[in-house]
């Protein structure tokens, strides 16, 4: 893995914002661009990993998730895989700004090259838990963000999200965890890719109020696994004037749930 010095180039307009109830202190680029919110809150409690899991947040971008479950978990191991530079070094000073050197890497990888991986020593069967935001849309299908950071976020350059799964599936041991969320809508594309590679899936629709539609879809599986899949209740963000839900609450000041 490469570790990447703060003292590399680092974009100047960029915010430092209080995550997680003030847990966490993030570099992030500024608003309009690519940030972490609420999908980054919701994957980084999306499985608790194993005393002393080595964690991979792929695509991590300036490392919301990875450093969100660093903060949850004393003992994990949490890896940062992002292939733009920028952000890399945003994550790098993400770790550095908030103690987390020793128990949180950065390494720049293109996850969906083999060959960039292991360059990146990021090797086969080496995470007890993958975690993902991959990007949303396919360049085919999608007109990409005239915004080049949103752009690279949320539309795949090349390869679709079979591919995107595919390589975290390498990366997961037999029986590891994977983690991801993504568009309500794509939930039939997820389990398509799913479920010939793992099992005990299980989708928990994320839902901006409860008369509402479903807008997001937190999913797990396990790498090998012959469980059933499960949809769970789900998540729901707003009361009805508004306010957040105790859940959704506690979840963005970095508390657990159930309390």
């Amino acid at each position: 893995m490469r570790d990447v010095s703060i003292e590399e180039a680092v974009p100047e307009a960029v915010t430092a914002d209080l995550w997680l109830g003030g847990r966490l202190r993030l570099y992030q680029p500024p608003r309009g661009d690519h940030r972490a919110g609420t999908d980054a809150v919701l994957l980084s409690r999306a499985v608790r990993p194993p005393p002393g899991a080595v964690v991979i947040d792929v695509g991590a971008a300036t490392g919301a998730v990875g450093l969100a479950v660093a903060t949850y978990e004393a003992a994990a191991k949490v890896i940062l895989v992002e292939r733009d530079l920028d952000l890399v070094a945003l994550a790098a000073r993400n770790i550095d700004g908030n103690g987390l050197d020793g128990r949180v890497g950065v390494t720049a990888a293109d996850i969906l090259s083999v060959e960039s991986r292991r360059a990146a020593s990021l090797s086969s069967n080496m995470a007890d838990l993958v975690l993902t935001n991959p990007p949303f849309f396919e360049s085919r299908r999608h007109r990409p963000s005239p915004i080049p950071g949103r752009a690279s976020a949320h539309t795949f350059s090349g390869g679709d999200l079979e591919a995107w799964l595919k390589a975290c599936l390498d990366l997961l041991k037999p029986g590891g965890t994977l983690g991801l969320v993504h568009r309500a809508d794509a939930l039939p594309d997820c389990l398509a890719a799913l479920q010939r590679r793992f099992g005990g899936i299980v989708a928990r629709p994320v839902q901006a109020r409860i008369e509402r539609p479903a807008i997001r879809v937190l999913m797990t599986g396990i790498k090998g696994s012959r469980a059933p899949f499960t949809l769970a209740p789900p998540l729901i963000l707003q009361e009805a004037d508004g306010a957040m839900t105790p859940e959704a609450d506690a979840l963005h000041r970095g508390l657990s749930w159930p309390p």
